[in-house]
């Protein structure tokens, strides 16, 4: 029996860096919206295209919350953390023919520490899971 072995990593063919997949997460007004305060997770579950990855990420951490790049892309890198280490429990509740486009959005301009993040990471992962 071969068994699959998913590495824990974030590759660039993961993120979400398409405009047009950006202004259809947002615009489109199919998407939904979860809160674990102080993040929004913002998803769509779409066909996916031949090629493309099965769940896509966009991290959003605004200038508006922190001035500063160095608080942004802290935040940013313990968000991509909690992300990393459990969205195989997305990948497993998505369906193969299946794509799903999900954007992190901070919501908050206080700093937490990591393991707190990564609980809010995990409890959207889960109950984003849940809605799949």
């Amino acid at each position: 029996m071969e068994r699959t072995v998913h590495r824990l990593t974030f590759p660039k063919r993961e993120r979400m860096v398409s405009q047009r997949q950006i202004d259809e997460l947002f615009g489109g007004g199919h998407s939904s919206s979860l809160a674990a305060y102080p993040l929004r997770a913002v998803f769509l579950k779409k066909e996916r295209q031949q090629g493309d990855s099965p769940v896509q990420l966009l991290i959003s951490v605004p200038k508006k919350r922190f001035h500063h790049a160095v608080d942004r892309n802290r935040v940013k890198r313990q968000i991509r953390e909690g992300w990393r280490s459990h969205q195989q429990v997305l990948r497993e509740a998505l369906p193969s023919d299946q794509q799903l486009l999900v954007a992190l959005v901070w919501l908050s301009d206080q700093h937490l520490l990591t393991n707190e993040v990564e609980n809010r990471v995990v409890s959207l992962i889960q109950r984003i899971s849940e809605k799949l």
